[in-house]
């Protein structure tokens, strides 16, 4: 009888880990879904930028807070780090900074969709832990909401 309850504790375990991984990867897809939703339904073209510089900068942030925790191992903060030189590129292209060109104000929906996949991508080659995961849904969280 022992057995078979460790043998279930450890099924649920493998279980809810991989459950709260998938978590953390979606909530990172939302925030930046939600981001190009918000791009789209603002007409002014200023805003549009704004609001994709704001978004790419939050999520920057939390990275910075995630790799600087103790919690997080060196194989984590180095993709950690890939994800962020990732981000950073996309902030440079849209400011047109260190020799990106900047995109054009009728492209920012475009930019906001490319910014969606590319992210998405990212998250699928860059693997981290499920604690990192999670820390970086949950600061991301408290990011929009402050």
């Amino acid at each position: 009888m022992k057995a078979r309850t460790i043998l279930g504790t450890l099924v649920m375990m493998c279980v809810l880990v991989q459950v709260a991984y998938a978590g953390g990867k979606d909530d990172l897809k939302k925030y930046f879904s939600d981001t190009a939703s918000k791009v789209k339904a603002t007409t002014e073209t200023a805003q549009k930028r704004e609001i994709l510089g704001n978004s790419l900068q939050k999520m920057s942030t939390t990275l910075d807070m995630v790799q600087n925790s103790p919690l997080i191992s060196e194989k984590d903060r180095v993709s950690l780090n890939h994800f962020k030189t990732a981000l950073q590129e996309k902030q440079d292209e849209l400011n047109g900074s260190n020799g990106f060109e900047r995109v054009s104000d009728t492209q920012l929906n475009a930019f906001s969709d490319y910014i969606v996949q590319d992210m998405e991508q990212a998250s699928k080659t860059i693997t981290v832990t499920v604690l990192t995961a999670i820390l970086i849904a949950v600061i991301a969280v408290l990011l929009i909401a402050a």
